[in-house]
């Protein structure tokens, strides 16, 4: 299953089936922006179980398999990349570095005050759940006096395979993610629980969302987890009608 080949109506079956996004982030590529991946995972019975997601420009890979734990797999940038006879690149394989995630330990949760979070707009700018998107960045983003709860940060990076890496390394705290497909997310998956983060659904309550649902949220490993979802939830006000079905 993949972006260029999906068909209205293909549904994922409990077959082993490898999950394929060819270029994720595709707006970032389109304008040069290096912050883009090809994502492949594999999900039996409909459970992501192995994925692998790299990013060419900055020659970043991170991989995970069920059981067995997440990496990153680093290596010098060189401005020779595309030829690989290269002595750069000759010595850019040498020197790779490979790192067990997350890449630091996980400081317990606070509140939502101390996280950075990511959150993307998507294409859909219109209607009930691009008003539901714009009332949570507003309540995410606003003071506490002002009913809001004011988190760290926010971010919007243009990649949902990436983002959900930058939590499992511990860079982004959550990724709140909608109108995502299953090819976005199967891979990163992987790194992330494997990192000791978890994924959910993106609206309160699902706490066991399937892969191919298109909503989710992804948080980093740490103390406290369980509370900062439900609070990340209890900022959500309505309901989101992307995919396949809506969730109140």
């Amino acid at each position: 299953m993949g972006e260029e080949t999906y068909q209205p109506g293909d549904i994922l079956s409990s077959t082993p089936t490898f999950i394929i996004d060819p270029i994720d982030g595709t707006t970032n590529f389109f304008h040069g922006w290096p912050y883009v991946a090809v994502s492949l995972g594999l999900a039996v019975d409909k459970k992501p179980v192995v994925g692998v997601v790299y990013n060419p420009f900055t020659q970043t890979l991170y991989s995970g398999i069920t059981g067995r734990g997440a990496y990153m797999t680093t290596r010098p940038w060189s401005s020779n990349s595309n030829n690989n006879n290269s002595k750069e690149e000759k010595e850019g394989r040498e020197k790779q570095t490979r790192l067990k995630l997350p890449l630091k330990t996980p400081l317990p949760f606070q509140n939502l005050s101390h996280c950075l979070i990511g959150l993307e707009w998507g294409h859909g700018r219109t209607g009930p759940d691009y008003e539901l998107k714009a009332r949570l960045f507003r309540k995410l983003c606003a003071s506490k006096t002002l009913g809001g709860a004011h988190v760290h940060d926010i971010r919007s990076l243009g990649s949902a395979a990436l983002n959900i890496c930058a939590v499992a390394c511990g860079w982004l705290d959550l990724e709140w993610e909608t109108g995502t497909w299953a090819w976005d997310v199967c891979a990163a998956w992987v790194v992330l629980e494997e990192a000791g983060g978890r994924m959910v659904g993106a609206m309160k309550g699902d706490w066991e969302p399937r892969v191919d649902q298109r909503r989710y949220l992804a948080v980093r490993g740490g103390e406290g987890q369980e509370g900062i979802i439900e609070e990340f939830w209890g900022c959500i006000e309505g309901k989101i009608e992307v995919g396949w079905d809506a969730v109140s």
